[in-house]
């Protein structure tokens, strides 16, 4: 079976712990089989009139003790094996995750969060089930049905066991069309889950905007439809998963029927004992489990195979950036270098980064603007090797940026993006994810650096204020300076703000710029903003326009080329004067 071949790493690892519990589950099939024995004889002696006080007394203390035994062997097998359903479960998450992390952004373009939430909770759960539950009701319909028969056939008759089972070739037959009905419906099912999952994150994520907009009932509206879809195809499974409870209950209605007919029959001609149909019938009942089980079996295995494929084929997905095959050990980042680089994003139509000439020393600051859509994000993130890259266009200390571990390529950098991503924990712990050992000195170090004391203070927890999911309690601005803070406590080698000032005043700016400019020396620092401010003092400043760089030079350079540079800068420094103009009105109305 394809579950098991796809799971067979997990099966291999707990074969022990498998083999002992399907060894007690047979065991406890075996004790099963032998009460029935016992009542079918002490009936015969009733019959018979032998029955005395000793023999029932026998029979009853073997009864107790019967049970005692089954409880054990029962208790014992259903821990081993809904323990390590469990553990499946939990390495399937751990598996998930760790696969995740080694994405690029390509991969999240091409899966949906919602998708990937249900592959981690309803399809984990799924396997879970399938490895737990599904070993049960395979073990029992295997091994319970054989020792059954071979015990009606042993013990009873051949011919009454025949005939109460002939109709189990119908319940084959029902139970190999209902699984492929169920198996294709589940699969729709789970999609739709995802689906459902998506709206949920876009609709928590975005809720400002949607009240913004009074976009409220829309969106309720939206998200009825969704979960009206997820309950209509849940409808449709469960629909296929209740009629196999009445397709084994008819079956075996049928074959209690014949038993009791034919057996009656071979009674009153006495080729069988009176206490032999009662252990026929009893028999019988114990296979009703079994055939129930064959049908979960095979609803449970739909379901498991149906999840199986679908976490295989997520993890079958390979990133687009590799592990160098033969990688060179490169101690630190002296030199950065852009040697006619060009960059085209995966199934974009053209390339973003054009023929990109840039040569960085260690220690250098250097400015990168340019107009909405220029390529300055793109540039920062060659560095984070988040995409493939030509061989040999962009060199660290000289070597090809593909032949660096990964690990320790990032592990120079530090990356502030525009977009904030913050923990729902306190301001101090998000900080420490630069460096998780580091002391509250440096933390409060750090605080100061990005010119966030003075909010902190403000606070009534200070560093230890809870901020909410991605920052909620916090503005945007505390929450760039808090990006700001968790990289610079890591002291990076490279220091990369993608628009990371946007949303400070410019005195905040200035004083961050001034920190960084003093605290950096002798470290690489990469400044993308469209605030001109914020890159005057850096050691050059790159100008971007559609991928290619326009101008560069130091600030001084810029503006006696006038340029875009400069044109710019004096807009910027108007705009900036009339807002001065009209606080100082405003202050002294």
């Amino acid at each position: 079976m394809s579950f098991i071949y796809k799971m067979r790493w997990f099966f291999r690892a707990r074969r022990l712990i498998y083999t002992v519990a399907v060894l007690l589950m047979v065991v406890t099939t075996l004790l099963n089989t032998i009460a029935p024995r016992l009542i079918g004889g002490v009936i015969d002696s009733i019959r018979d009139g032998t029955l005395t006080e000793a023999s029932l007394s026998k029979t009853v203390r073997l009864l107790i003790g019967l049970a005692v035994a089954v409880y054990v062997t029962f208790y014992t097998w259903a821990n081993l094996l809904f323990g390590s359903a469990v553990l499946l479960e939990k390495k399937l998450r751990d598996v998930l995750l760790r696969h995740w992390v080694r994405m690029p952004p390509s991969f999240f373009q091409r899966n949906r969060s919602g998708e990937l939430m249900a592959l981690a909770t309803n399809d984990t759960q799924a396997i879970s089930n399938t490895a737990g539950f599904g070993v049960l009701t395979l073990v029992n319909t295997v091994a319970a049905t054989t020792i059954v028969v071979i015990s009606m056939i042993l013990f009873v008759s051949f011919k009454l066991m025949l005939a109460a089972l002939l109709p189990l070739p119908l319940l084959a037959l029902a139970i190999n069309r209902l699984g492929r009905t169920m198996r294709r419906r589940f699969l729709d099912a789970q999609e739709s889950f995802g689906r459902m999952n998506d709206h949920v994150l876009e609709s928590i994520s975005g809720m400002r905007v949607l009240r913004s907009y009074v976009q409220e009932e829309k969106d309720i509206e939206a998200f009825d439809r969704v979960t009206a879809d997820v309950m209509e195809k849940n409808i449709r499974v469960s629909f296929v998963n209740a009629l196999f409870q009445p397709a084994i209950s008819t079956i075996v209605g049928l074959s209690f029927a014949i038993g009791i007919g034919y057996g009656s029959y071979l009674v009153f001609r006495s080729e069988i004992s009176l206490g032999q149909l009662v252990t026929f019938n009893m028999y019988l009942g114990l296979l009703i489990w079994p055939m129930i089980a064959f049908g979960e079996f095979i609803n449970i295995l739909q379901r498991g195979t149906a999840s199986a494929d679908r976490i295989q084929a997520n993890l079958d997905q390979q990133p687009d950036v590799k592990e160098p095959d033969a990688p060179v050990d490169v101690e630190t980042p002296d030199s950065i270098a852009f040697r006619d680089f060009s960059f085209r994003y995966p199934e974009a139509p053209e390339d973003s980064l054009r023929g990109i000439d840039l040569a960085i020393a260690r220690g250098e600051t250097i400015g990168i603007v340019g107009k909405t859509g220029s390529g300055k994000s793109t540039l920062l993130r060659q560095l984070l090797r988040l995409y493939p890259a030509p061989a040999n266009r962009l060199l660290v200390s000289g070597v090809g940026i593909e032949r660096i571990p990964l690990a320790r390529l990032r592990g120079w950098i530090g990356y502030v993006p525009q977009e904030h991503m913050l923990l729902s924990r306190s301001i101090g712990d998000n900080i420490r994810l630069g460096k998780p050992d580091a002391s509250h000195e440096e933390i409060a170090r750090a605080i100061e650096d990005a010119s966030l004391a003075r909010d902190i203070e403000a606070m009534k927890d200070g560093a230890d204020t809870l901020i909410g999911e991605n920052g909620v309690m916090l503005s945007g601005g505390q929450k760039q300076r808090a990006g700001i803070a968790r990289a610079l406590i890591a002291d990076p080698e490279v220091l990369l703000l993608d628009d990371a000032l946007s949303a400070v005043d410019a005195r905040t700016e200035h004083a961050i710029v001034q920190r960084l400019l003093d605290k950096r020396r002798g470290r690489t620092t990469l400044i993308a903003t469209h605030r001109l401010s914020a890159v005057q003092h850096a050691n050059r400043i790159v100008v971007l326009d559609d991928g290619r760089i326009a101008e560069q030079g130091t600030h001084e350079e810029l503006m006696r080329q006038g340029g875009w540079y400069k044109r710019q800068y004096d807009r910027q420094t108007i705009e900036q004067s009339l807002l001065d103009g009209a606080g100082k009105e405003g202050g002294a109305l």
